[in-house]
C-alpha cells in the first residue's frame, strides 16, 4: 500500500490535536499527529506497542512516572498496556507506528 501526501484526512481528536492515518498493513499502522503548543494528552493506555519520531517541536512524555523531554529527531517506544501522557511545549508534529493495527484509527 502506498499513500501520497495530501493535506486532507486530518481528524480533530482533542483541543489542539489532530491525527491522520498515513498508511497501514496487516500488522502495523502509521499515523501523523499535530499538537498545538500547550496541548495535553491525558494519561491513558492501550494494548498497542507505540513507536514514534518527533519531526518538529518539543514534547514532554510521562511514562512510568518519569518525564522525558523529546526534541526533533528523537524517537521512543512505549510498550503496550503502559500508562503514558504527553504535553506539547511547542507546536509539534510526530509520526507514530502502532502494532497491532489500531482498528479505531483505520480510515
Amino acid at each position: 500500500m502506498f499513500t501520497m501526501k495530501t493535506d486532507e484526512g486530518y481528524l480533530s481528536i482533542a483541543d489542539g490535536m489532530r491525527r491522520k492515518t498515513l498508511v497501514h498493513g496487516k500488522k502495523t499502522l502509521m499515523a501523523e499527529f499535530h499538537l498545538a503548543k500547550e496541548t495535553v494528552l491525558p494519561s491513558h493506555r492501550h494494548p498497542h506497542e507505540q513507536t514514534g519520531f518527533l519531526v518538529t517541536g518539543k514534547i514532554i512524555f510521562s511514562l512510568g512516572g518519569k518525564e522525558h523531554e523529546v526534541n526533533p529527531g528523537d524517537s521512543w517506544c512505549i510498550p503496550g498496556d503502559t500508562e503514558h501522557s504527553a504535553k506539547a511545549i511547542e507546536d509539534s508534529v510526530a509520526i507514530e507506528v502502532f502494532a497491532p493495527v489500531r482498528d479505531d484509527y483505520l480510515p
